[in-house]
């Protein structure tokens, strides 16, 4: 099966075709295969390009746990940097559909940037995904452990909880993300991050990734940790927002559009074993 690694500041993937490895196969084996020390090692696979009505591309976003993934920042970038590298599309904008919507991509390959169109931000709760009454859940206090947090809960195409007012660590990250990720207010568990503003025109986040855990960098979380401080009159329309693998260019229209600027770097290209997804006996000591 063959593969192409790319990375988002420090988000990494591997794009497979569909011709390689089918979604079914994908999904069961993404454990396998994403695992650090087991596999190729990843933050997902990107499935494509499919065919689509609605778009130039589809793509699927397929996590390390097997679970799907509506839509992903750095991974759109990814693949459209994969698109641009086997000359499927030139310097000229085109689609790609995700099951969270379709995204507006455009390759510079003189800068070494891509420009994505994320869509629509929206604070609503039943887009989101929250329990509840149907409201916009902004500045929001919730319990956690113990703890009440200002929660804003986004969708850019995927739910995400900006959470403000608490330390922004790697720590903390790991130690409240997988709880909020799963707590059972949230319909399809949720993206997490932690927020601070610097300045108006500047954010730093940690995060934690539905499906993955801890990353680097997560182009989705970078979009609605801005919509979030921008909705909280915390930062203005166009933001950087910093991550511990970089920073990428984030800007907010009127009716809460999202764009993100960033780059996409290409890391190896290969061919996985059978060995490794037959060899059930080394395998199953990992599994859980």
């Amino acid at each position: 099966m063959q593969f192409t690694k790319y990375h988002g500041l420090g988000n990494d993937y591997l794009v497979m075709e569909p011709s390689a490895i089918s979604a079914e196969r994908a999904l069961a084996l993404a454990p396998r295969i994403c695992h650090r020390n087991y596999g190729v090692g990843s933050d997902g696979i990107l499935l494509g390009p499919l065919p689509s009505a609605a778009a130039d591309f589809a793509l699927r976003i397929i996590n390390p746990d097997g679970s799907e993934a509506e839509k992903s920042g750095n991974g759109l970038r990814i693949f459209a940097r994969y698109l641009h590298d086997t000359r499927r599309v030139g310097d000229a904008p085109f689609r790609i559909a995700t099951a969270g919507g379709v995204a507006l991509a455009r390759v510079y390959p003189e800068r070494g940037l891509i420009r994505m169109g994320m869509g629509r931000a929206s604070f609503d709760s039943e887009t989101v995904g929250v329990a509840g009454s149907k409201r916009e859940v902004v500045a929001e206090p919730m319990q956690f452990a113990g703890l009440t947090l200002s929660c804003t809960c986004v969708s850019v195409g995927n739910p995400h909880c900006v959470i403000s007012g608490v330390e922004v660590s790697e720590e903390k990250a790991r130690t409240l993300g997988p709880q909020v990720e799963r707590d059972p207010r949230f319909r399809n568990r949720t993206n997490v991050q932690l927020l601070e503003v610097i300045d108006g025109h500047n954010i730093r986040i940690q995060i934690w990734e539905r499906g993955a855990g801890y990353t680097l960098a997560s182009g989705s979380s970078a979009s609605a940790a801005a919509c979030a401080a921008r909705r909280l009159d915390l930062c203005e329309a166009r933001v950087t927002v910093h991550m511990p693998g970089g920073a990428l260019e984030v800007e907010i229209g009127a009716d809460y559009e999202v764009t993100q600027t960033g780059p996409a770097t290409r890391v190896a290209e290969g061919a996985i074993s059978a060995e490794i997804l037959d060899d059930d006996a080394a395998w199953s000591p990992l599994e859980g």
